[in-house]
């Protein structure tokens, strides 16, 4: 009888044990993005929101940077420094960094970029490419705070894009062909966005200030593009929640600084 309730025992522990480590396994995946190569529903990077015009600038609820619109854009290059992230106790926001083509009037986005985010107060760094409407697919490749990114979106034609992202800093480089058919090709974007749910645009992490460099589009600088438009960030009451720089000597630099979340 003595064996026998110690094997019980025993029994109860190891199921006890297996309990406890299956919870901390998943508190861990909950904490960060998903898997190199898959899709994640749980946040995307969408088209521009609640897009307002005001003469040469505008404003809008997600996104804050530069567009350009009026023309066709086939190539967008740009480059970013990953700023540090600020994250108060058990705080859940969101920063991402991108280069693209598309959203700005058009119901699609050809994209690539990086997040600076707080997971329940923890910073998170991670790169991802998303052909919007389909949800992002994060990387395994490691990302840190002042990493230099070089990143370009290439339509080939067909439907055919070339989505590449490089971090200069550790040496990796990530290259992806995919197929959208139907693309507008309408704008040319360079952004800092507060990324969304299905519940609408996720709340703003204090990513500080974010600096592009060497932003051009069609080979040529922003402001050489047509209707270069500087898009500051907003609630829905208008408080800024971001807002971009002046266009720098040359016209392909910029920074985003952060106001609220």
């Amino acid at each position: 009888m003595a064996k026998s309730l110690t094997l019980a025992g025993t029994r109860r522990l190891g199921l006890l044990t297996f309990a406890v480590l299956l919870a901390l396994a998943l508190l861990s995946l909950a904490a960060t993005p998903a898997a190199a190569g898959t899709s994640a529903p749980a946040i995307f990077h969408s088209t521009v929101k609640n897009h307002v015009l005001h003469a040469r600038n505008s404003s809008s609820t997600n996104w804050s940077g530069y567009a350009n619109t009026g023309t066709t854009f086939t190539d967008v290059k740009g480059s970013w420094t990953e700023p540090a992230v600020t994250c108060s106790r058990r705080q859940t926001a969101y920063a991402a960094f991108w280069v693209g083509i598309d959203g700005d009037g058009t119901n699609s986005v050809e994209q690539t970029g990086t997040d600076s985010d707080c997971s329940r107060g923890t910073p998170t760094y991670y790169a991802w490419y998303e052909m919007y409407p389909a949800y992002p697919v994060y990387l395994s490749n490691p990302v840190s705070p002042g990493d230099s990114f070089t990143a370009e979106v290439k339509y080939n034609g067909s439907g055919s894009f070339t989505l590449t992202i490089k971090d200069n800093t550790k040496g990796w480089t990530f290259t992806t062909n995919q197929t959208l058919n139907g693309a507008a090709l309408g704008s040319a974007e360079w952004i800092a966005e507060a990324p969304s749910s299905t519940s609408g645009v996720l709340p703003l992490a204090n990513f500080g200030t974010v600096n592009f460099t060497n932003c051009t589009a069609n080979g040529v600088s922003i402001s050489s593009n047509p209707n270069p438009d500087a898009i500051t960030m907003v609630t829905s009451n208008g408080t800024v929640k971001a807002q971009p720089s002046g266009l720098g000597s040359g016209g392909t630099s910029f920074s985003v600084t952060w106001h609220h979340s």
